[in-house]
């Protein structure tokens, strides 16, 4: 008898017309790599993050074109509230997203995302007055489901696999995810300002004359249309049914004694699910974590927006006088040759196993200040020397904030279990959001400031704001020691 029952033991509940039991099913028939699968997860995932950035090249002569700023030194103001507006919509809707996710499954939130590159990011480079541009954003950042806790397209990529390539599915969201935020930059600083790059092409009359910053964004939002018609095809991944319905169904539906939940789970599962799970907001090793976090988060963002708003600032100014061109330059190169694939992939471990996740985020922050404290004088610099030692620098701040991210990452989910670390993550998603909203504004009135006081006794010009990029660094150090970072027990 016990011979008979063992295997119905081990066997799950299908439901027909549910397209969750409908790929579990699936999963179980092949036990290969899915690629096609990973391929929607891959292109998904980078169509979300192209356009975060690809504004930064040409945001400050953006926001000059708009005459919204009086002076020049005023630029950098005005161009932090569009920075901000993005991760401010972002914060806002990060949670609701999630939650709409999970309740009506995954390939609405992918699609409404993928709609909504293509058309606010295709109005914003036609945006022909300021609040144009932060109310295109603002949206873009609000309605896009994919942007916020990303938690559709993890979720998804975890969903549509078997558990041994789980990892696989992971790590290319996580790199799609970086070559978007390398290529954005790129296609932001090679396309923008067209008929003054390339004359013999685009005429000052032309369309592209007329809107000179729509060309990146055109290239972004006709990438996601593509995206879009091949994501019709996508197929679900949530559990779409009702364990009520299990009295409905037949022998060939149903095959265990068991009954189920809505998310395929026996009634043995629900044993131990209904073990009460610890109160996050009470760990104080994630809590203390995600703080850290989004401090660094915080000094990441306002250096991504200071440093483009300085690169091409006029050298009267404490700057490089870089066009935009140069700017996506060094956002490519210093993230493409080595920041954010080659180190994380085959330095990183060997670091991480030699100091630890802790050991190792303390001593690239340590790292990260004289870096920052030399950029001013980066401005003395002309021709070739400037263009080396800009792109050695921006390198090396990459590879540190990878350091650093890493570390905290591998801190946030060893600090939780294993079914609370998509929650874990959502909390600390959303409070980075929040963060990373508040740092473009603050970082462009900062430098806006700043080149108001050029010939200030203490820390003159552009030698404030990476001063005071520096303190959020230095805190941001502070913070990871005892008594206030708690490293998880093992």
């Amino acid at each position: 008898m016990a011979e008979n029952t063992e295997p119905l033991l081990k066997r799950k509940v299908y439901f027909d017309g549910c397209p969750g039991c409908k790929q579990d099913r699936r999963k179980e028939a092949s036990s290969g790599i899915p690629y096609k699968e990973f391929f929607y997860v891959w292109i998904i995932t980078l169509c979300t993050a192209l356009p975060i950035s690809s504004l930064f090249p040409f945001i400050y002569f953006m926001i000059r074109d708009l005459h919204v700023a009086k002076r020049e030194e005023d630029i950098g103001f005005y161009a932090g509230f569009v920075g901000a507006s993005f991760m401010f919509g972002r914060a806002l809707t990060s949670l609701f997203w999630g939650v709409v996710a999970d309740r009506y499954g995954r390939k609405p939130v992918i699609l409404l995302g993928i709609f909504s590159v293509t058309i606010f990011n295709t109005l914003f480079g036609l945006s022909t007055s300021y609040w144009m541009a932060i109310t295109t954003r603002l949206l873009l950042g609000s309605l896009n489901g994919l942007l916020g806790p990303i938690k559709a397209c993890t979720a998804y990529s975890i969903e549509v696999c078997r558990q041994e390539h789980q990892a696989l599915g992971l790590s290319l969201v996580t790199t799609a995810w970086s070559i978007g935020l390398i290529v954005g930059p790129a296609l932001g600083g090679f396309f923008a300002q067209p008929a003054e790059k390339y004359p013999e092409i685009f005429s000052q009359d032309s369309f592209f004359g007329r809107f000179p910053y729509f060309l990146p964004c055109l290239c972004i939002s006709l990438f996601a249309v593509c995206v879009l018609i091949g994501s019709l095809w996508l197929p679900e991944t949530l559990h779409k049914h009702d364990s009520k319905k299990m009295g409905e169904t037949t022998i060939e539906d149903v095959e265990t004694p068991y009954s189920s939940d809505s998310k395929g789970h026996t009634d043995k599962d629900e044993e131990s699910d209904t073990q009460p799970k610890a109160n996050l907001f009470r760990n104080w090793p994630l809590m203390s974590s995600v703080v850290v976090y989004c401090i660094f988060s915080l000094h990441d963002m306002a250096y991504t927006e200071i440093f483009s708003l300085w690169a091409v600032s006029d050298k009267s100014y404490g700057g490089l006088s870089f066009s935009s061109q140069d700017v996506g330059e060094v956002l490519s190169i210093s993230g493409t040759c080595f920041g954010l694939l080659v180190f994380q992939i085959l330095l990183y471990p060997r670091i991480e196993k030699l100091l630890g996740p802790v050991s190792s985020l303390r001593v690239a922050s340590v790292l990260t200040i004289p870096l920052l404290a030399a950029y001013p004088f980066m401005s003395k610099l002309s021709g070739l020397q400037l263009t080396l030692i800009v792109n050695c620098a921006s390198l090396l701040k990459n590879v540190l904030s990878v350091m650093i991210v890493i570390g905290l990452f591998i801190l946030q989910n060893n600090a939780v279990s294993q079914e609370q670390r998509g929650a874990a993550n959502g909390i600390a998603m959303t409070a980075m959001s929040f963060f990373k909203a508040i740092a473009p504004a603050a970082g462009g009135a900062i430098f806006s400031w700043a080149q108001k006081r050029q010939h200030a006794s203490f820390f003159p010009g552009d030698q404030m704001v990476f001063f005071i990029l520096n303190m959020v660094e230095l805190m941001g150090l502070l913070f990871s020691f005892k008594p206030f970072l708690i490293q998880p027990s093992k």
